[in-house]
């Protein structure tokens, strides 16, 4: 799943991109009129609402694409980075960046955007833009006490306010729709004129309409994970799903056989996982399953894999999980980990043997309680396979 870089667009094919993005994101803004610093404050005037309506329409499509996205499997959200909330230094640097946009006419993005086609106010703009880095990075250690103070973590608006993602989509869109109908009224009384750029009107109420239908599309698109997760805690559901066993005698033959194309995903806590680290294992959470590293451990070819846990009901739900998100030839453990090690680890030959098969069976598991424990302690330093963890992608503007 994305982000892209680097497993499916490389670091250096990565800044070409970047360029060209930067480069139709540059025409975008000039011909939207964010060149000129007169548009750019009509928005602090009341004459030109442009600026609201460009960057509400980049939200509200920003937002839809990566729910549309998540939703069907496409981008890793775990991956993007949030920036940190320090609320204090938030207000008091947004109180200068609009105090700067209103007395210089810029933003830091427009006024790049305007320097390149030539406006000198905007390249002074610029300068004073240097300026203010030079003096904030010098004076720092005076400023990082303030600067950090306040601290609320990686937030995202609808965890702050309580609400489901979808349900959020839909508001932010039908507040952005709400807007440009109360701007466009706004920009009329102070024009005295109808915006002949909104005209004719019932094509915008049509466009207004279309998107908050968009907007609603956000329900049937609910956050993946928390849609999977949430079926979980339904019993029906996961006693209904019927995933393939494998016995505790199996699974111990296949770890004495060494077999290369034998993965175990091993769903116990990490302290477990570290007391008993079988061979080619990895350890994992239901929620890594979402993961772009679960997506690369667990779509390798002719390969076999068997979830383990404690007990049977978590490596079934860790399957169905895994189902739900297209992965296959998956196999539980049959009984757990529990049972594996009471079966198999600690073993002891009954008195009574009534038959050749039961004979056969407990002589493999005599021999292998003797067996695993020294390839388990063999594996225990060397980590049989090491967990890379993908990291945040660092971004935005």
């Amino acid at each position: 799943m994305a982000p892209l870089v680097p497993d499916i667009i490389g670091n250096e094919l990565n800044l070409i991109v970047a360029l060209l993005i930067g480069i139709g994101f540059g025409f975008i803004l000039e011909q939207a009129g964010f060149s000129t610093s007169k548009k750019l404050v009509g928005l602090f005037y009341g004459y030109d609402f442009t600026v609201l309506r460009v960057f509400f329409t980049a939200g509200v499509t920003a937002m839809l694409g990566v729910i549309a996205l998540d939703h069907f499997g496409f981008l890793d959200t775990n991956l993007i980075y949030i920036n940190p909330t320090f609320i204090w230094s938030a207000v008091v640097g947004g109180l200068i960046m609009g105090l700067g946009f209103v007395i210089g006419g810029f933003c830091p993005g427009t006024s790049v955007c305007a320097a390149a086609i030539g406006k000198i106010d905007a390249m002074i703009f610029i300068a004073g833009s240097f300026i203010g880095v030079f003096i904030f990075a010098e004076g720092y250690p005076m400023f990082e006490g303030f600067y950090k103070s306040g601290f609320w973590g990686y937030p995202r608006m609808f965890d702050t306010l309580h609400m489901s993602q979808s349900l959020f989509a839909f508001l932010l869109t039908f507040i952005a729709v709400a807007a440009f109908i109360a701007t466009t009224f706004v920009e009329n009384k102070v024009n005295g004129k109808p915006n002949p750029e909104l005209q004719p009107a019932r094509l915008y109420i049509g466009i207004a309409s279309v998107v908050v239908l968009i907007g609603l599309s956000a329900f049937v698109m609910p956050d993946r994970q928390s849609e999977i997760m949430n079926k979980l805690s339904d019993e029906s559901i996961i006693n209904s799903f019927k995933a393939e066993e494998m016995t505790p005698d199996e699974f111990a033959f296949r770890i004495i056989d060494g077999e290369d194309n034998f993965v175990i995903i091993d769903f116990r806590s990490a302290k477990e996982y570290k007391d008993m680290t079988l061979p080619n294992s990895v350890n994992m959470t239901f929620e890594n399953l979402f993961g772009k590293d679960a997506s690369k451990t667990l779509s390798v070819r002719n390969k076999k894999y068997v979830f383990i846990a404690n007990d049977e009901e978590s490596e079934k739900k860790a399957a169905y999980i895994a189902s739900e998100l297209g992965f296959e030839e998956i196999s539980v453990l049959s009984g757990g980990v529990r049972q594996f090690i009471d079966e198999i680890l600690d073993f002891k030959m009954p008195a009574v043997v009534n038959s050749k098969h039961e004979e056969d069976t407990y002589r493999f598991r005599e021999k292998a309680s003797k067996v695993i424990p020294g390839i388990i302690e063999a594996n225990k330093n060397k980590g049989a396979q090491e967990k890379k963890e993908s990291k945040r992608v660092l971004g935005g503007c």
